[in-house]
Formats: C-alpha cells, sequence, structure tokens
C-alpha cells in the first residue's frame, strides 16, 4: 500500500467544480514549499490571490495581469526580477538594440546575411562574445543547412505572432521551447506573454494567464513538486460554495451529468422496492435532492432508500464537518417527502474502499455512481496497484443493477507534456468561452470562478507529473475498454432523459450541442466535446 499513500498524499479531489450549489469540495494551492518564486497578480481593484514563495528572491513584483513572475538563467535556474535582468529576454526593448526602434515582423528579413547579424547582437548581449552558440549559428549559415531554414522560418513565425498578439500562437511555442527544454526562448516568450495576458481580459487571454501559471510553475519546480511549492489563501467555504454555485449555473456542464446520471438510475430502478446508491465521492450530496423527489413520486409508491457515501478528508472543509452532514440533510429531505431512507458513510479515498467498507445488504438494488471522480484515480500509468481498474473490478463484484458513468472528455492521463498541453488549450478555450457568453467579464465574482474552479486543474495538467498529477483524463472509448475488461455491458440510454436534457439545454446559448453516438451522450461546445455520459450494467 505504499503507493496508495504516496499519492493520497499529493492528491486534492477537485469535483467541488462539478458540484452544484452547496457540492463542492477544497482543492487549492495550500502547500509550502521555498523553492520558487512567483505572484499572482489580479488588475485593477481585484486582491491579488495567489503566491509562489522563494528564498531566491525577497521582492514581489507585478507582471502584466499574469499570476506569473518567475524568470529563467540560461542555465535553467529562477531568478529574481533583478538578476533576471542581466538576460534581458525582451527583444523589443534591449539595452542593446542598435536600430533604436522596438523589433517587430518587419525587423525579420529573409536576406541571411542580415539575420545572423541581428542574431549575433543578441547572442552577444545575452550570453557574450566568446558564445558557442554564436559559433554554432555562424556555422549554420555558412553550411546552409535546411535547420537554418527551418529555423529561420520558425523564427519568422513566432515574431508575426508576438506584432499580432496572437496569445494562443505564442502559448504553443512557448510550450514547445519548454517541452525541447530550450529555456532561453522559453524565457522570452513568458516575458511576452505577460504583456499578452489578462485575468480580465478576452477568454483566450484569461485561459492564457492560467496557463502561462503553468509553465512558469512547470520549469520552476521540475513538474512534481508542483503542489508543495504553490500556496494560496484559500477562500471561506461559503464563498468557495459561492464560487461554484455561479458556475453551476452559468454552464450546463455538470447539471447535464447529474441528471443524465440520476435518470440512468431511476429507470433501472423503477420496479425496485429497496434501493442502495453507492456514490464515490459524495461531497455536499446535493445530487441526489432531485432523486429522491423523483422516487417519492413514483406510482405505486417510493422505494425504500440507502446511499453509502464515500468521500475522504479532503471534502470537510466545504461542508464544514463530515460525512453526517450530508446523512442529515438528506434524511430531513426524504422525511420531508416520506421516502423511507437510510444514509451509511465510508469516510476513505475511493481507491481505498473495499467490499466490507460498503455493507451491501441481501435484497437490494445496488447503484453505482461515478460522477467526475474516476480521472482522479491512478492507473497503471502512474502505480503498479493500478487502482482504477481495480475499482471497477471490485465494482462489478456487487453485481449491481446500473453504473453510471460522467467524465470530461479530454485525453490528458498518459501523453506526454506538449500533446498534453495543445489537448488542454483546445479543450479550456472551449470552457472559457462558453464562460463568456453567460457570465459578463465585469462581473465581479468572474475571476474568483475561473481561478478556484478551473485554474487549478489547469496548472496540475500542465505542471505536474507522476503522482502529483490528479487531473487524468480519458476518452470515453479508454473508459469503455475499462468497463468491458472488468465484465460490465452497456445500459441502454432513456429517450425520456434524453429529451429532458435537450429541453434543459434550450435555457443555454444555442453553441452548446448534445449528441448521442454508441450509446453514449455528449455534451460539448461549438465543435468541441466537453462531458460524456453513458451506463453499464
Amino acid at each position: 500500500m505504499k503507493a496508495s499513500h504516496q499519492y493520497r498524499n499529493s492528491s486534492m479531489s477537485s469535483r467541488s467544480f462539478y458540484q452544484p450549489v452547496k457540492e463542492v469540495e477544497p482543492y487549492y494551492f495550500c502547500y509550502n514549499d521555498s523553492s520558487v518564486v512567483t505572484q499572482f497578480s489580479i488588475p485593477n481593484c481585484y486582491e491579488p490571490y495567489c503566491t509562489l514563495e522563494s528564498s531566491s528572491a525577497n521582492n514581489s513584483y507585478n507582471i502584466y495581469n499574469s499570476p506569473s513572475t518567475v524568470n529563467f538563467s540560461p542555465t535553467g535556474s529562477p531568478m529574481s526580477q533583478q538578476e533576471s535582468q542581466s538576460y534581458p529576454p525582451d527583444l523589443h526593448h534591449s539595452p542593446d538594440n542598435a536600430y533604436g526602434s522596438p523589433l517587430s515582423g518587419s525587423c525579420i528579413t529573409n536576406d541571411a546575411s542580415d539575420l545572423r547579424h541581428k542574431l549575433r547582437e543578441l547572442e552577444t548581449v545575452m550570453l557574450g562574445p566568446d558564445s558557442d552558440i554564436i559559433d554554432s549559428i555562424d556555422s549554420t549559415f555558412q553550411n546552409g543547412t535546411d535547420t537554418c531554414s527551418s529555423e529561420m522560418n520558425n523564427g519568422i513565425q513566432i515574431m508575426g505572432a508576438i506584432s499580432r498578439r496572437d496569445v494562443k500562437e505564442v502559448l504553443i511555442a512557448c510550450a514547445k521551447s519548454v517541452s525541447d527544454n530550450d529555456l532561453l526562448m522559453a524565457n522570452w516568450l513568458m516575458d511576452e506573454l505577460r504583456q499578452m495576458v489578462s485575468v480580465s481580459g478576452e477568454p483566450m487571454q484569461r485561459l492564457g494567464a492560467y496557463m502561462l501559471e503553468g509553465l512558469v510553475a512547470r520549469l520552476a519546480s521540475s513538474g512534481s513538486s508542483i503542489y508543495k511549492a504553490l500556496r494560496c489563501k484559500e477562500p471561506a467555504s461559503a464563498e468557495l460554495l459561492s464560487y461554484m454555485h455561479i458556475l453551476y449555473e452559468v454552464c450546463p456542464y455538470f447539471k447535464f451529468g447529474y441528471m443524465s446520471a440520476n435518470g440512468a438510475i431511476a429507470e433501472a430502478m423503477k420496479d425496485e422496492d429497496r434501493v442502495h446508491i453507492i456514490d464515490f465521492q459524495i461531497a455536499q450530496g446535493s445530487q441526489w435532492i432531485t432523486l429522491i423527489q423523483a422516487f417519492a413520486a413514483r406510482p405505486g409508491g417510493p422505494p425504500h432508500i440507502r446511499i453509502t457515501g464515500i468521500d475522504d478528508s479532503t471534502s470537510a472543509y466545504a461542508r464544514g464537518g463530515g460525512l453526517s452532514i450530508v446523512g442529515w440533510k438528506l434524511s430531513k429531505l426524504a422525511e420531508k417527502f416520506k421516502v423511507p431512507f437510510e444514509f451509511h458513510a465510508a469516510a476513505m479515498s475511493g481507491y481505498d474502499v473495499k467490499l466490507e467498507n460498503l455493507g451491501v445488504r441481501p435484497g437490494e438494488a445496488v447503484a453505482v455512481n461515478f460522477a467526475f471522480m474516476l480521472h482522479h484515480i491512478p492507473d497503471e500509468s502512474v502505480s503498479t496497484e493500478n487502482y482504477r481498474d481495480r475499482l471497477l473490478m471490485l465494482v462489478k463484484q456487487l453485481s449491481p443493477k446500473v453504473v453510471t458513468l460522467v467524465e470530461q472528455e479530454s485525453n490528458t492521463n498518459t501523453a506526454a507534456f506538449y500533446p498534453r498541453f495543445l489537448e488542454a488549450l483546445t479543450y479550456y478555450t472551449a470552457m472559457f468561452e462558453s464562460i463568456d457568453v453567460t457570465l459578463q467579464r465585469d462581473h465581479k465574482e468572474r475571476i474568483n470562478v475561473e481561478q478556484h474552479c478551473l485554474a487549478r486543474d489547469i496548472v496540475n495538467i500542465i505542471a505536474c507529473e507522476g503522482p502529483e498529477r490528479v487531473e487524468r483524463h480519458e476518452l470515453l472509448g479508454k473508459w469503455k475498454s475499462r468497463f468491458k475488461m472488468a465484465g460490465f455491458r452497456p445500459y441502454p440510454l432513456s429517450s425520456v432523459v434524453n429529451a429532458m436534457i435537450k429541453t434543459l439545454l434550450e435555457n443555454y446559448c444555442n453553441k452548446y450541442r448534445l449528441q448521442e453516438r454508441d450509446g453514449a451522450l455528449y455534451l460539448g461546445w461549438m465543435d468541441r466535446d466537453l462531458v460524456a455520459s453513458c451506463a453499464w450494467k
């Protein structure tokens, strides 16, 4: 169990971001370390909301609305702002710019001799007159290799993207430099990005601020130690609940997930007298409010319902206490609607659950709920224990009547850093655009919503590796393979539930779309799938 303990100590569940009001759990930058320096800075009237601390610098400073403030020397070590001036990454304002005006796309020429001269001047400023890099540049130009032409064209494209203030293209170029360990280029592009991104700007500018922070954190912490270096002042639990509620209301993704899962359970249990629902990450338990109400109105009377709520201690902060709070709330609701009800608490991480923790009784029809949680369970790429597949096999032993799965439709589990960055960029671009449609940019809480509900996951995907990376999404095709391997068969979708979800979407922007494919429901924004839902038996 050593691997289990290691993963448990480093992971912090973030299903909170998919919970409605009072359905949250904390997942913050709340570890302390002295290895990194940066400060999140909010523009205008907003307070700074996150800090990274380091013994390498004593001063904090603002960076163009970007959370990030770390610079790197050509050797890759973090530098203070004063130290970084020895290696000027800002090509637009280099003190040795002999041309007396900012460099732009128009300064780039296809003339190899002129470009070589400019590069020599720049490298001399950065690395001194005896740099081997200068010699290698001379050699490259003299040999007239294809590499020279390719690098020159790439440089022209990057300078063009900078002059157009194309945040997306510069982010991609920066991530490629980080992937290639080209620290000089990465540091320069980070400096350019700080002048382009803003947590109060357009969707790409806002997303860019958090993705830039992830890139900086990846370099500064070497990825795996990021959660030990990040610190953030936690909002009060009531404030966090408010942020979750705003996100829940402005985006249909989470309502879609809970509605589709509850519909599958209600359909499977329509003729059962005793129903046992096992929720592997119950958090506030709000998902079950509407289901209890639906069972209360069932023809012939409601069944006896027992809910086993599984959750680790990280949810206690948002709840203000243990799982007994959830049990009390749901019991009061069931009493109001005259539904026979029991609640069983299992305060533990999902991948530590054993059959004896679930208390299944003879004569009960079992339903298991996996809503936005399985991607937090480590698989064979993280631990030899392979908790992800092991958990599915354990659930199969319960002979459940239905198992519901709701997950983000994204591929960030085993992908290498650079393709994972591109995947996250595409996925969260759609999400930030959808927020922008329904939540005005000048909304006073919007920055807090994006910071506390989305940014932490973005940074984790980009900056972390190994057990420290807990945001490990898989596409539904991979989930299907895992369920089939564990012995499950698809459970057919309900046409009634599908119609209800279509009605729900009518209250939102027409850029949202719902598709049924291969026995699953996909909810997306324009041409990007974001959430997938299906059921198994």
